[in-house]
């Protein structure tokens, strides 16, 4: 059977599973201690997906890097014990996964969470063996930066493709060579999405069997 692509790179947040209660409460937990005013649910979609530092810079207004790498290791500290187990996965996604790994297409995960995170989120639904592997980020650690250490290492190529719901997905994959797709069911809208020209944008999971010839 022939394949379109060598490997099939998945984001996880607002592709694989939806994260917004964990992280809603686990950055009000960080900005609660340190004097900020907590976020309600519907500001939050914008959060999701770019670095935590990134996200509480743009929630603060702050710039030097202590306080920042503070709110970090705050929102850390709950996500860790329970805001990585409010992930709720989306509808499809496994029966999707399922297909694609029986079919033979390679498959991993590229985050930009930490990777001990993405870990223990896979585990909880039973996916981490569909995965060659899973790439976490950190703070300072953009995406791109994420899949030119993954050319590097050989471990993709320019034959590869990354799937996420954030532009910053499509943007990196551009920027390293590779293809890409967009979901429509996760926190990017089908604005962001096509204005950066992915070669795919799938409506549900299940048009992810458009990867198998």
């Amino acid at each position: 059977m022939a394949m379109q692509h060598d490997v099939v790179l998945f984001d996880l947040d607002g592709t694989l599973s939806d994260p917004l209660d964990g992280i809603t409460r686990s950055l009000n937990y960080a900005l609660d201690h340190f004097g900020y005013t907590p976020l309600a649910v519907d500001q939050v979609g914008p959060f999701v997906g770019p670095p935590l530092d990134q996200t509480f810079r743009s929630i603060t207004g702050l710039t030097a890097e202590v306080p920042v790498h503070e709110l970090v290791t705050k929102y850390r500290e709950r996500y860790a014990e329970i805001g990585y187990a409010e992930n709720v996965l989306y509808p499809g996604v496994r029966e999707a996964l399922a297909h694609l790994h029986a079919a033979g297409i390679q498959m991993a995960v590229c985050t930009s969470k930490r990777w001990d995170f993405a870990e223990q989120i896979l585990a909880m639904f039973d996916l981490q063996e569909v995965f060659l592997f899973v790439d976490g980020g950190d703070v300072g650690i953009r995406k791109w930066q994420q899949l030119a250490v993954l050319r590097a290492q050989g471990k993709i190529t320019t034959a590869s493709v990354i799937v996420g719901d954030r532009s910053t997905d499509l943007i990196a994959a551009r920027r390293t060579g590779l293809s890409s797709g967009g979901v429509l069911w996760g926190y990017g809208s089908y604005a962001e999405l096509s204005t950066e020209s992915p070669q795919y944008l799938f409506r549900s999971p299940a048009e992810w069997a458009r990867f198998v010839e």
